[in-house]
């Protein structure tokens, strides 16, 4: 063990909903813990969203334990209120959140615990709740010719709203709700823009149900408890239809093209010879699971994925994985911190009576 190093129960990587609703379990059941978290400030991942992401444009944000959203003004920017949401659930149930403290890896203690190292020193515990989400792994796919393009490249994760692609040939590349509602505000702005995904959208009609949102977390976790590596929830609800994309739909913006086979130095190219023209290409392109600090512990399966049980790593039951797999949307993040906390106070238990 490092000389220096704290000594606690259970270590909490991250304090986005799944990790906040871990924390508030824990405490419930008497578990000393900690939460580390990289951000700055309160808010998980919400709170680098663009700003004219407004409340009323996503697909929801579903309630920490026991403690409502309430409604909100749904015109003002999604990441001020859920920031503000979770800093008032911080406070009110007093959750040992410290900030910001990078992660940099997780590894043997030697003793059977877990040595978890910082940037600010390192601690030891007995088992880890993993749930960095995914934020900080956006995912950028590699085409012929990327390099050469003389316009502006960019991810989701650096966008910051329509306001930058006035005037602008923009090309939006990618399926997901990102995509929809990037593109529907920059096709307000931008001189022209061109949609592209890799398979056909799948529109879903009326409101979003918290029973399809139960069957979706059930498609991705068959996935995880196979060792496959997850797909994304929202991948299997459909794309909603907010006013912003129902109103983009009616005037002919989410008219979308196949995936272009290069990029070149003014735009991009299929195949079969089409051309179009660009100044940026938006890479609404997704993201992919932030464990790399993980890698020490070799949890990773043949197929890709890390094997799930629940929230628990099949191979390491001391640690789990929130905000991973099914539980990566809000629909899933407080059940699945319900569930980490639960199996992790068993696990010290048995731990306290082996030792005994």
């Amino acid at each position: 063990m490092a000389v220096d190093a704290q000594e606690i129960s259970v270590v909490v990587i991250g304090a986005g909903q799944a990790g906040l609703s871990a924390s508030y379990f824990l405490r419930h059941y008497g578990v000393s813990h900690v939460v580390l978290d990289g951000a700055p400030e309160a808010g998980g991942a919400w709170q680098h969203r663009w700003p004219s992401l407004r409340l009323g444009k996503v697909h929801g944000i579903h309630d920490l334990p026991d403690f409502p959203l309430g409604k909100p003004d749904s015109e003002r920017p999604a990441s001020e209120v859920v920031s503000e949401y979770f800093a008032a659930f911080e406070s009110a149930h007093s959750l040992p959140v410290i900030r910001p403290v990078r992660v940099t890896a997780v590894r043997e203690n030697g003793d059977g615990r877990l040595l978890v190292v910082t940037d600010r020193g390192p601690w030891v515990a007995r088992a880890v709740v993993n749930a960095t989400g995914t934020w900080e792994r956006p995912f950028w796919p590699h085409y012929p010719g990327q390099a050469s393009f003389l316009g502006r490249q960019l991810h989701t994760a650096g966008y910051n709203g329509p306001e930058e692609m006035a005037g602008k040939r923009v090309v939006v590349v990618g399926g997901g709700a990102s995509a929809t509602q990037a593109l529907a505000e920059i096709s307000l702005v931008a001189a022209t823009t061109t949609w592209v995904t890799r398979r056909p959208p799948v529109w879903r009609e009326g409101p979003f149900k918290e029973q399809d949102g139960r069957a979706a977390v059930a498609l991705v976790d068959e996935r995880v408890r196979a060792g496959l590596p997850p797909i994304s929830v929202v991948g299997v609800t459909g794309l909603g239809i907010t006013p912003d994309v129902a109103d983009a739909r009616a005037r002919g913006v989410m008219e979308r093209l196949p995936m272009f086979s290069r990029v070149v130095p003014d735009g991009v190219e299929w195949a079969d010879g089409r051309h179009v023209e660009a100044d940026v290409i938006l890479w609404a392109t997704g993201f992919r699971a932030a464990l790399d600090h993980l890698a020490p512990l070799r949890l990773r399966a043949p197929g890709g994925g890390i094997l799930m049980d629940g929230t628990r790593v099949v191979v390491d039951p001391r640690v789990h994985l929130v905000g991973y797999g099914p539980s990566a949307s809000t629909v899933g993040a407080t059940r699945a911190g319900r569930a980490a906390a639960r199996e992790v106070r068993d696990l010290l238990r048995k731990q306290a009576v082996s030792a005994a």
